[in-house]
This record gives structure tokens, C-alpha cells and sequence, in this order.
């Protein structure tokens, strides 16, 4: 059996970060929950501890560095360590550049972008003292491919990506042991179609994923496979779609 591990996942209150905590308690990891939504935090803590998982949350804003800083103290502080950082949290609002929708731009950045950054920087230097780790960043299918009214959020994508190969190349130079890992999903049946605020794009993106879109489920079994491989290795870019997926 896989030795458990501390595993931080921002975003957790829905999506991508929820069912990832969800099951990595059950394989029998430790999982600290962090997102904006105490309600859906303290449910999902429940139901783990139900299942006799281990799960404790924090109220965490993405965009205040010194919250996610908090975060990843309070795994180290509670369980002695941090194995893996899963970044998930992210919004979607797309909308075309001519609605100059500038609130939606900055609200991207400062989540997809920033966020991301926040929480490598507050999980690296444990994992350097520790010379082992992994970090996860959730990009998407967008940081692969453009489209009309997807530009800030594809180059939010974009840039987790750009971040993530710089990271890893980084983390080798070092001999650090940290692992780092980019997971870029297609259409996965998320709240992430909330965030749009352009109502006819929301209303095409509404019927294409009800037509194409696959249980968030297999992305956390994804992000469950890629931590589990032995420690030599790492997958460090994975993109999921669902199989009836053209882009």
C-alpha cells in the first residue's frame, strides 16, 4: 500500500478540488481543504471523517498570499509535513475582449495567475527542506487552444502552464525531489460554468457540455495516479478530455 500523505488542495469546495479530497482521503492520505465557502468546507470534512478520512479545512482566499500561506502552515503544523499541493481553485468567465469585462480579466488573473503562484510559493520551501514534494497546478484544454471569447481565460491557462515548466525545470537544477505536474481537462461537469458571464457563451458552453461533458471523477482518479507514482518519475503534463471531445 501507497505510504499516506499531507496533501493541501486549494479550491476544494467544488469541482476538481472536491472530488480530488474526496477520494485521496479514502485511498487514506491526509487532506487540508482550503477555499471561500465555509458551509461546503465543513460538509465535505464531514463526510470524510465519516468515511474515516482525515480532513480538516481553512477559510482560504487564493488572492490573499498570506491565506494561503496559512493553509499550508496549518498542514505542517497539524500533520508535520506537506507531500502535495493540488492548485484547483480557478474561475471561467469568458466573455469577448470587446465587452471589456475588466473586473472578469482581473478577477482571472489574480485567481488562475496569482493563486497558483501564492500557493507554490508557500509550499516550496517545506518541500525543499524536506527534498520531496509534488505540486499540481489545474490548467485546461484553453492553455492549449484559443478560441473567441476564451482569451484572458486561455492565457491564465497558458501562463499555469508556463509556470509549472519553469517550476519543473527549476526543482531539477536543485535536486530537490519535488515533483510537479500540469493536469489540463476538456469538458469535466464542474460549477466552473457558473463563472461565465457572457449569457449567449454561457448558454453555448451550457449545451456543449451537457452533450460532451464527463464526471469531474475522472479527473481526481487522474490526479490520484499521477501521486502515486514512485517517487523517480512524474507525470508532468497530463490533459484529459472526455473521448467524444473534438478540441
Amino acid at each position: 500500500m501507497t505510504a499516506s500523505k499531507v496533501i493541501v488542495i486549494t479550491g476544494a469546495s467544488s469541482g476538481i478540488g472536491e472530488a480530488s479530497a474526496k477520494l485521496l482521503a479514502a485511498k487514506g492520505n491526509k487532506v487540508v481543504l482550503g477555499a471561500r465557502r465555509e458551509e461546503k468546507l465543513k460538509q465535505i470534512v464531514e463526510e470524510i471523517k465519516a468515511d474515516n478520512g482525515e480532513a480538516l479545512y481553512q477559510l482560504t482566499d487564493v488572492t490573499d498570499s498570506e491565506d494561503v500561506e496559512k493553509l499550508v502552515k496549518l498542514a505542517v503544523d497539524t500533520f508535520g509535513r506537506i507531500d502535495v499541493l493540488i492548485n484547483s481553485a480557478g474561475i471561467m468567465p469568458h466573455s469577448p475582449l470587446k465587452d471589456k469585462r475588466i473586473n472578469d480579466w482581473d478577477q482571472m488573473i489574480d485567481i488562475n495567475i496569482k493563486g497558483t503562484l501564492y500557493g507554490i510559493g508557500a509550499a516550496l520551501s517545506y518541500m525543499n527542506e524536506q527534498k520531496a514534494g509534488q505540486i499540481i497546478n489545474i490548467s485546461s484544454v484553453a492553455g492549449h487552444y484559443a478560441h473567441a471569447g476564451g482569451a484572458v481565460y486561455s492565457a491564465t491557462k497558458w501562463a499555469v502552464r508556463a509556470i509549472s515548466e519553469s517550476l519543473r525545470e527549476e526543482v531539477a537544477q536543485d535536486g530537490s525531489n519535488i515533483r510537479v505536474t500540469i493536469v489540463s481537462p476538456g469538458a469535466i461537469n464542474t460549477e466552473l460554468l457558473s463563472s461565465v458571464t457572457d449569457p449567449k457563451l454561457k448558454k453555448n458552453y451550457q449545451q456543449f457540455y451537457d452533450s460532451f461533458g464527463i464526471s469531474v471523477d475522472r479527473v481526481a482518479t487522474t490526479i490520484q495516479q499521477a501521486i502515486d507514482l514512485p517517487a523517480d518519475a512524474a507525470w508532468n503534463e497530463i490533459i484529459i478530455r472526455p473521448t467524444k471531445q473534438v478540441q
